[in-house]
Formats: C-alpha cells, sequence, structure tokens
C-alpha cells in the first residue's frame, strides 16, 4: 500500500496522542510558563500598594493603601507580624490580613502626625516563600496627592456610622468602632451601618433627577475569609434580577449577599455574619456611590470605609 507523506505524518502524530494518553500521571508533560501573562491562578505574590495621600489641615498627612493580589484562583491570608507589618512599629495593625483576587483600593490608611512629615511609612508584605515586598507611603510625592473635594458632578464620598445618632466617618480614612462586638462561634450576628450620600448634584442634568444609590459590601479584612459566612438580613429583599460586573447600572439590586443598596442615597444596611472559629476579626464595610458618573475606584472616590470589629468565642 503506497502512502504519500501527509498520510505518514498523520499515522506519526495520531500514534503520539494515542501514547500521550497512555502516559501514567506523574509523567503527563507540564504546561510550559506563561512569561507574557499578567496573571496566574495560583503562586503570585500580593503587591502592597500606596494609593496616595491626603494633607490634612492640622499639619497631618494620611495615606491611603491598597493592593494587588495577582493570582486569579487564590485568596491568601497573612497574618500581622514578620510577614505583615508596616514601619515604624507605632502605625502597625490596621492592614488587611486577608487578601481577595485581584485589585483592591484604598482598604485602610494611616494618618501620621505633623511631627513626622518628612518620614515614610513601609507596608511590608512577604507571600509565601517569596521575597518581602514593601511600599512607601509619604507626603508631597507628585502624582500621590489625594483631595477630598467634590468631583465634577459633585460627586463626594458617604458619611456613614454604626448607629443612628452615633459619630461619622468619611472618605477611605472612614470610622472604626469603638468596641468591638461579641458572639459566639457558629452564632450569628448583624452588622449595620446607617450612610448617606451628601453630595450636592445638579438636578436639572438626567443623569441626577433621582438619588444616586448608595452600596455597601461587607468583606473579611483581617481573619480568614474561608471562616466568615455572609447571609441576607431579613431587612433586604433578594434581588430579583441578575446582575453582572462590580459596576451596576442605576436602579440594580445586589446580586450577592454580603451586599446591601440603598436606593434613596441613604438608610440603614445591615447583613448577617456567622464565624466558624474562634478569634479576633475585623469586617470592613465598603459604602460606596459608584453610580455617579465621577465616582470610582480608577478616581479614588468615592467610597468610605468602616470596620466592625468582632471577638468570635468558643
Amino acid at each position: 500500500m503506497k502512502m504519500n507523506i501527509r498520510t505518514v505524518v498523520g499515522l506519526l502524530l495520531g500514534m503520539t496522542l494515542v501514547a500521550a494518553s497512555m502516559m501514567p500521571a506523574q509523567a503527563q508533560p507540564t504546561p510550559p510558563p506563561r512569561p507574557l501573562s499578567l496573571n496566574t491562578p495560583t503562586g503570585l505574590p500580593v503587591l502592597p500598594i500606596m494609593e496616595g495621600s491626603y494633607d490634612n489641615e492640622d499639619g497631618s498627612f494620611t495615606v491611603s493603601f491598597g493592593y494587588h493580589n495577582r493570582n486569579t484562583d487564590q485568596t491568601l491570608d497573612i497574618p500581622i507580624g514578620p510577614n505583615n507589618f508596616l514601619e515604624p512599629e507605632q502605625f502597625n495593625g490596621m492592614q488587611p490580613t486577608h487578601f481577595a483576587t485581584g485589585r483592591s483600593v484604598g482598604v485602610f490608611t494611616v494618618t501620621v502626625p505633623a511631627s513626622m512629615r518628612d518620614q515614610s511609612i513601609w507596608w511590608n508584605i512577604k507571600t509565601g516563600n517569596g521575597e518581602m515586598l514593601r511600599v512607601p507611603g509619604r507626603i508631597g510625592r507628585l502624582g500621590y496627592t489625594l483631595d477630598k473635594k467634590p468631583r465634577p458632578a459633585g460627586t463626594v464620598a458617604p458619611l456613614v456610622g454604626f448607629t443612628a445618632n452615633g459619630p461619622r466617618g468619611q472618605d477611605p480614612m472612614g470610622i472604626i468602632a469603638d468596641a468591638p462586638l461579641t458572639v459566639a462561634a457558629g452564632s450569628p450576628l448583624t452588622l449595620t451601618v446607617h450612610a448617606e450620600d451628601i453630595s450636592v448634584r445638579d438636578t436639572t442634568d438626567p443623569r441626577y433627577v433621582e438619588p444616586v444609590p448608595v452600596m455597601v459590601t461587607w468583606q473579611a479584612h483581617q481573619g480568614a475569609a474561608a471562616n466568615v459566612t455572609f447571609t441576607r438580613h431579613e431587612s433586604t429583599p433578594a434581588p430579583t434580577t441578575p446582575v453582572e460586573g462590580a459596576r451596576r447600572p442605576r436602579g440594580a439590586q445586589a446580586n450577592d449577599p454580603n451586599q446591601v443598596r440603598l436606593p434613596l442615597g441613604h438608610g440603614v444596611a445591615s447583613v448577617v455574619a456567622t464565624f466558624s472559629v474562634p478569634g479576633e476579626y475585623i469586617i470592613r464595610a465598603a459604602v460606596t456611590n459608584h453610580d455617579a458618573a465621577d465616582s470610582s475606584y480608577g478616581d479614588q472616590c468615592c467610597w468610605t470605609n468602616a470596620y466592625h470589629k468582632v471577638t468570635v468565642t468558643p
């Protein structure tokens, strides 16, 4: 039987594929590295990021920090300690220990007194057996100056508090609960914030005839997220229409149980958190009005952080 060159090549290729499929698992060839890929599923470090700094009226300055977990399929937990710390040591303590995948903007801030304006605040992170990565927080660096001024359409960060008539926080500096809440492991705990968008906008603009909704999203800040389960509070109706993407169109409801949408731009938002393991946790509520055209994390505006401290007992 005569065979042309294409037939011979085809047979050889087929024999190669069959042989490969019969190889034991440990002998299967490993996929080649992807040097040009921006993200891989696992194995990459967390990058600490300085978002910029605010120059305060009293001469102090406040540095906003975020991070980028470049892994697409791996969240990471790095406890405060030799692999996750701030320098000078006096500023250590409010940085996250749980790192969600992707880019997280302005998750905590550090306020530096006027007497230390010429110093840098360093955030150090070491992921696994990787090298220590560090970023400085400084004041007056070109391109890293932040402000709290209204954006072009008038948007500012929402006011946020924990009680109806209690103190309010604003911007990434936000507000931290005075005392921790206490709950037994396995028992539900209701977390609540009071939020109000105080932006002054031109109501003749068709985009702002109706109020801009406020979105509240709770997530683990310190403590392993795997130990925390969020469920929808009875005051929050389940969404009727699924919505894709982090930036939802106006009128859309939240999809996830850890998210509450306040359609009037103000109100009370609650979620139920259950902790499976005893320990000390911090849950951060990010309160945003990103449905406004001039508001987004990319513009370093306009959101407020609220931190619930939780002690979980056995």
